[in-house]
């Protein structure tokens, strides 16, 4: 898959209007044409009317079942859903004289041409911390650009990842009364702030147009790509949210330089999944130059080819594997996921001792022990599970909390078996890079996973 602009486009969705009891009845099915700005339905396999001129018709991919039986009719909608978004490397995105910031989401030329001739109004959310280093930049470039705007610096943090923070943002939204198609909102921030400024444009107006601009390593490769946003609620993590793609996702490592040595570190962790999950090679590249990563802060040196550069190499694979795995399933009508490895017990262990641990040093703890679960089940080899918890500590990321206790695992996993139809649903290694579903891990098996796991790894915790 090559860099740079990359399309997922969300599956076909089914939706039921009505559920009456049709045992034996007639069936139809109708296509949907439109004819002068009005819908119509032609039963398929049927010819369009003649009195339709070819040019005049519009042909959805929609269609409408209907079936009739003595105690009604029961009709049944099949809509098509698309999104396309695009995700861009971008060097120098701040700029002045970049215009990906401001028209770097419109692919079609006529449309760009239109945006350019009319003037352009932004609303732009930005993580507080972020704004101490780049807000003048960002208010620079669009004053350069002669663009109307206003800024939002807002603290956004899992303490402050709120309904309450969301409608802050949507009264802004509201009265700075942008349009709600062309004039799309902008999230510069860590993962925090991208999820909270799409669930708030997935709300305003039922949906508004949005662009993310993530600022740390984790929200680089993880939460800019997909479609998810969201806040936790009664004390549990994003509870409350949508499935709501941006209109694009900009991505400039040179953000990644001003954050601290641990949220590289915390980023790792996540680009690890993937790597353990679907790519050997990836993994490799962690193990070989995870520290050079740490040291440099993802950040290219003069003079050193894509090739050769590990940065570019890890941020392209780590994106590339992760839409693969959330292009065909945007929506995750399919509950079986690759990438849900390290989400299955972090979620309650992340907001048990928050702030202590960050997003990413949650997930490892969780694929940490989940590494040790694969080995007593015999999916891993000793070799591989060594390498494993060895890249992890070269990574710098934890390998064993005292909060992760058995109970608490336990319940985590009760929690997964009640909301995925009563399935575990536990992705797991079954080597470097290579990895299934298992539904039949037995109780034995993660209590002695948990007693190997607290004993190699409780006292050699990074």
């Amino acid at each position: 898959m090559p860099a740079g602009e990359i399309y997922p486009v969300a599956p076909v969705r089914e939706t039921s209007m009505s559920e009456l009891p049709c045992v034996h009845g007639k069936q139809k099915e109708y296509q949907l044409i439109q004819v002068k700005n009005t819908w119509c339905r032609v039963e398929s396999g049927h010819e369009i009317p003649c009195t339709w001129e070819e040019d005049q018709i519009v042909v959805s991919q929609a269609k409408i079942g209907e079936k009739t039986s003595n105690s009604g009719i029961s009709w049944t909608v099949q809509a098509p859903i698309v999104f396309r978004y695009k995700v861009v490397e971008s060097q120098n995105l701040l700029d002045p004289c970049n215009p990906t910031l401001l028209y770097g989401h419109v692919s079609d030329p006529q449309e760009l041409e239109t945006y350019q001739k009319k003037p352009q109004k932004r609303l732009i959310v930005i993580d507080a911390t972020v704004d101490k280093f780049y807000g003048y930049k960002v208010r620079k470039y669009f004053e350069a650009n002669n663009v109307n705007y206003k800024i939002l610096p807002f603290i956004t943090t899992e303490e402050t990842k709120s309904m309450e923070l969301v409608m802050s943002i949507v009264e802004e939204v509201h009265k700075f009364s942008l349009d709600r198609r062309t004039e799309p909102i902008i999230a510069i921030g860590g993962g925090v702030c991208l999820d909270i400024v799409g669930l708030a444009a997935s709300l305003y107006r039922r949906r508004t147009p949005y662009i993310r601009v993530p600022t740390t390593l984790l929200s680089y490769v993880d939460a800019s790509v997909g479609a998810k946003n969201g806040v936790n609620f009664c004390n549990c993590k994003n509870k409350l949210g949508s499935y709501t793609p941006p209109a694009a996702t900009f991505l400039d490592r040179s953000f990644i330089q001003t954050i601290p040595r641990r949220q590289i570190s915390n980023g790792l962790g996540e680009i690890l999944k993937m790597a353990l999950m679907k790519h050997k090679e990836l993994f490799e590249l962690l193990e070989l130059h995870g520290k050079h990563l740490l040291d440099t802060k993802f950040q290219t040196r003069i003079g050193v080819t894509s090739r050769g550069d590990p940065a570019l190499q890890t941020t392209r694979i780590a994106i590339e594997t992760m839409l693969e795995e959330l292009a065909p399933n945007l929506w995750e009508d399919d509950l079986d996921r690759l990438v849900d490895y390290g989400h299955v017990v972090s979620p309650e262990l992340e907001m048990k001792v928050l702030p202590a641990l960050m997003h990413g040093e949650a997930v490892n703890t969780d694929m940490a022990f989940m590494t040790h679960v694969s080995y007593v089940r015999g999916l891993i080899t000793l070799e591989e599970k060594d390498r494993t918890i060895q890249c992890m500590r070269g990574l710098e990321l934890p390998v064993w909390h005292k909060d992760c206790t058995m109970p608490l695992i336990k319940k985590a996993l009760a929690e997964r078996f009640k909301h995925s139809g009563g399935k575990m649903r536990l992705p797991l290694p079954t080597g470097l890079g290579t990895a299934e579903i298992f539904n039949d891990v037995t109780d034995g098996t993660i209590e002695a996973a948990y007693k190997m796991w607290e004993e190699k790894c409780r006292d050699n915790t990074p």
